[in-house]
């Protein structure tokens, strides 16, 4: 069901001197920064030859990285995001078989403009999973 990894996560107290270690230390490709409203994240992506690390940063004190930062504050990975065909046909087969959707089950438009949804990391060996319908 699940295809190639799409992104690793990690949250970062100050996005902008992530971003240029990143770019300036470890010679990567470095994107803008990007605000996602809707997650409550001011995001980077880093591109990688075979996938990309996506650095988050709180948008605002209510950001779900926020509290996150409050227990790791210099940052840590977040979660993962596998790709899949069909985000609605994966939901519900993950449901069925006892997984827990985060939210109200229902798919946002994420960061790259397509479907995505959560998966409770205590459903998958303490690992936040992210899916997103390619």
């Amino acid at each position: 069901m699940i295809g190639r990894l799409n992104h690793v996560a990690i949250a970062v107290p100050d996005l902008e001197a992530a971003a240029a270690q990143y770019r300036d230390t470890l010679g990567a490709e470095v994107g803008p920064v990007q605000e996602e409203p809707d997650h409550g994240v001011r995001v980077v992506f880093i591109t990688l030859p075979n996938t990309k690390i996506e650095l988050l940063h709180p948008l605002g004190d209510d950001s779900p990285i926020a509290g996150f930062l409050a227990k790791n504050p210099a940052g840590g990975i977040h979660h993962i995001c596998y790709e899949v065909a069909d985000i609605a046909a994966a939901r519900d087969r993950l449901s069925a078989q006892g997984a827990r959707v985060l939210g109200s089950g229902e798919p946002k438009i994420g960061a790259h403009g397509k479907p995505v949804l959560f998966l409770h990391p205590k459903d998958f060996n303490g690992a936040l999973v992210e899916l997103e319908e390619v």
